[in-house]
């Protein structure tokens, strides 16, 4: 067992790890901080609920470095868009951070923290699975369209919606109000500051479904905006006595690992199948936030850990599969243009 002096409890290390590399890997994955599943976990290992979110701020920053050097090397971040989402974001993790020591201070920081994280994942989960099996019931328009993912009818009204400046983004081709990236910003700031989490489990599906950004930008941009908006996190949770250094610490060392395995794996995976994985990962933690209202702490971290290792499980084989097939392609191209090579050196 760990004894972490600043939350005066004891837990395992070995827990810690595993659950840094899952959810790095997912982070990696989904375009998450993944503390949706690590706040409320930490609480289930016995940390004090302000302890639990400041203490998975600091982890979140750290992690969402790796994973964000590797969407830049993949061309999944879009930069301009980032920088305004994670510098707005600064404006509502303080005011998130501002409520979380009001409610500590009268008692109800836990159960009020619990209540919101259920009905916004209950929430984007259960949008999400329906949004997919309204995708794949129509074949005809999968293979029309080569399994291109749609823009939402939001996406549309938001991108034309004319409220200068207007800021393009290169990568994806979109034009976009500022004053829609601000007011983005700052709500998913709140919801990082208040829930202590990156808030990609909500600024992902807007990026998707408000900006009309492909996943897998949506994914890396979203993480260049937790690097941003987290740094500031960190801090005022730091000042505030509020983060347990040593588990961060323990936790980052497993999600170093994991982040860039998860980043590398959207490569091979389709933006609608990686949307449906995400809606999973958010209601079975919303499952566990539920056991753990009423006392089932045991319960509540056998989930959390158990879904989040067999989610990790699937995306690495999600992974595994898709490069194993790139290269079987990459090898009939080659074998393909030998014969023919062959042929022309034969005719000289």
């Amino acid at each position: 067992m760990l004894h972490l002096p600043i939350a005066d409890t004891y837990t395992s290390a070995w827990a810690l790890l595993l659950l840094g590399f899952t959810v790095g890997v997912l982070g990696g994955f989904f375009g998450i901080g993944g503390a949706f599943m690590v706040t409320p976990a930490l609480n289930i290992f016995g940390f004090p609920m302000a302890y639990a979110v400041g203490t998975d701020i600091a982890h979140i920053f750290g992690k969402s470095i790796v994973s964000t050097f590797k969407h830049a090397v993949l061309r999944h971040v879009c930069w301009i868009y980032g920088i305004v989402i994670g510098l707005t974001g600064m404006i509502g993790v303080s005011l998130g951070k501002q409520l979380i020591m009001y409610l500590e201070r009268i008692g109800q920081v836990g159960p009020v923290v619990r209540l919101v994280y259920i009905l916004l994942l209950v929430s984007i989960g259960s949008y999400m699975v329906w949004e997919y099996l309204r995708w794949s019931r129509n074949r005809d328009r999968q293979d029309a369209a080569c399994h291109r993912e749609e823009t939402s009818r939001l996406a549309v009204f938001f991108q034309r919606l004319r409220l200068w400046p207007m800021i393009p983004s290169p990568l994806t081709g979109i034009r976009m109000s500022f004053w829609v990236l601000v007011a983005l910003g700052v709500f998913t700031g709140w919801v990082s500051g208040f829930l202590g989490v990156g808030g990609g489990f909500v600024r992902v599906p807007m990026m998707v479904y408000l900006l009309g950004f492909p996943t897998v930008v949506a994914v890396g941009t979203d993480l260049f905006a937790i690097v941003i908006s987290n740094s500031w996190g960190a801090y005022t949770y730091a000042t505030a006595g509020r983060v347990e250094l040593m588990a961060a610490c323990v936790m980052l060392l497993g999600a170093a690992v994991g982040a860039q395995l998860g980043a590398l794996a959207t490569a091979f995976v389709q933006g609608m199948r990686i949307r449906l994985l995400f809606a999973v990962t958010v209601l079975l933690a919303a499952v566990g936030v539920i056991l753990k209202q009423y006392n089932l702490s045991l319960a509540a971290g056998v989930l959390m850990l158990g879904s989040a290792t067999a989610l990790t499980a699937i995306v690495l084989a999600l992974f595994i599969s898709g490069y194993l097939a790139r290269r079987r392609v990459l090898a009939a191209a080659r074998a393909a243009m030998v014969p023919e090579t062959a042929g022309e050196s034969a005719g000289r």
